[in-house]
């Protein structure tokens, strides 16, 4: 009897154990022979040859390029120089200011919070930041003193509306109607980045009290809602932005070159913004921000829409995980099923581009992009930065490219177009 209770026994636990799924964990993102995952080296050494030429043509001053594939890297070259007036020569660890890329890891610091169950994405942002609570339309505008009237929204701003650029804000020095630029100007808010001692609590409140461009979830306007997103994470998470997307995202994820403000020892990989000037590239001066922003000033103003600088390598971590449907390296970030709804459509048809939907934290490929060809498979999506940063993320066929460069003012880079459209046509397999 008792032999047949240890067989029993030990079958129900083969049983049990055959009906438990395996834990699928990743593996870091590592260098690998492009033939090994179905990449030409013929066709990559195209994308190595147009980066040098842009270099030589003074397209741009300097670039870092990484393209991976299956989770294994087959391109990460750095191009021309960091710093024109010193002789600084790019390198592939090089860190550079991302600006709108900080976005979509705002996004996702968001989306950990929502799956802790701290609200839902059609809550009323007023619920978090009373400033916000009676959400009011522009209606006329004086040109001689930036005075305004206005009327009531039809509905209050949401953390959907805010994650998708439909919640009315607009943004201030960027913003593409100029009454919005001023009335942002005398009101004082802080858009983008900035070395004065400034906080997000108090550039946010400031900012809620302003007008809207519509009625929230009305249209597509690209706006600071991430920055407003940035001091919500820190009232709902009860932690500082900045050492919430350290402990969530940055440490787990080992991206220990992403930063709002550099540590010393880093400041030296900086790349320079340029611009080019009279035959040649020199220093981005001091406008409306000082390009020093992430090594100089008070550094306490955390942009949650703008104000993150990383490296190529660091980057393609973080979207690495996103492939992987959430996690990389044994660190589980966010769900396959939050991932799923978050590259899906939320803005219908409101987003301009014909190609592309606006996610809740990415543009997003659709079909009619697929088929236009260059961009992606259906379902690649990606983003860029101010500074001329960019990067994607397909899939399907499980790519990643980013090419990183800082410059300002006109150029004549063709390289973003090209490089994209020329890694999608080095699959080989």
């Amino acid at each position: 009897m008792k032999r047949l209770c240890l067989i029993f026994l030990c079958i129900s636990t083969l049983s049990i154990s055959a009906q438990t799924p395996s834990v699928q964990v990743s593996d870091p993102l590592v260098p690998a022979q492009p033939e090994s995952v179905g990449m030409s080296p013929d066709r990559l050494s195209r994308i190595n040859t147009m980066l040098e030429n842009a270099i030589t043509e003074n397209q741009v001053p300097g670039a870092v390029a990484l393209i991976s594939k299956d989770g294994k890297i087959v391109f990460h070259k750095a191009y021309g120089m960091a710093e024109n007036a010193s002789n600084k020569e790019m390198e592939k660890d090089a860190i550079f200011r991302i600006a709108s890329q900080t976005k979509a890891i705002t996004s996702t610091a968001v989306m950990i919070l929502w799956e802790q169950g701290k609200f839902r994405l059609d809550d009323p942002i007023s619920k978090f930041i009373p400033e916000f609570g009676e959400a009011q339309i522009l209606d006329t505008f004086n040109q001689s003193d930036s005075s305004y009237t206005v009327r009531p929204a039809d509905k209050q701003i949401t953390i959907r509306h805010l994650l998708t650029h439909t919640s009315g804000l607009g943004y201030g020095v960027i913003d593409g109607d100029d009454r919005f630029k001023k009335i942002y100007a005398k009101a004082g808010i802080t858009d983008l980045f900035t070395t004065e001692n400034i906080t997000i609590e108090s550039s946010v409140k400031k900012l809620a009290r302003l007008p809207l461009h519509h009625n929230p979830g009305d249209a597509y306007v690209y706006s600071e809602g991430l920055d407003v997103l940035g001091y919500f994470i820190e009232i709902v998470s009860g932690m500082p932005f900045d050492e919430f997307l350290k402990t969530h995202i940055f440490d787990p994820l080992e991206m220990d070159d992403t930063w709002f403000y550099l540590p010393k020892d880093k400041h030296g990989r900086l790349v320079s913004v340029q611009h080019f000037e009279e035959g040649q590239w020199k220093k981005y001066p001091v406008t409306f921000y000082d390009t020093d922003y992430p090594i100089k000033g008070a550094k306490r103003f955390f942009s949650g829409g703008a104000g993150l600088s990383s490296t190529a390598k660091d980057y393609a971590t973080f979207l690495q995980m996103y492939l992987n449907n959430g996690e990389l390296n044994g660190q589980r970030i966010l769900s396959r099923t939050t991932v799923q709804s978050m590259l899906g459509n939320h803005t219908s048809n409101l987003f301009a581009d014909p190609k592309k939907y606006y996610s809740l934290a990415f543009g997003v490929v659709n079909g009619i992009g697929q088929d236009a060809g260059g961009i992606g498979s259906q379902g690649t999506f990606d983003w860029g930065g101010y500074f001329n940063t960019q990067y994607f993320a397909d899939p399907k066929e499980q790519v990643i490219g980013i090419l990183m460069k800082q410059t300002q003012g006109r150029t004549t880079d063709q390289t973003g177009w090209k490089f994209r459209q020329m890694v999608f046509a080095a699959i080989d397999d």
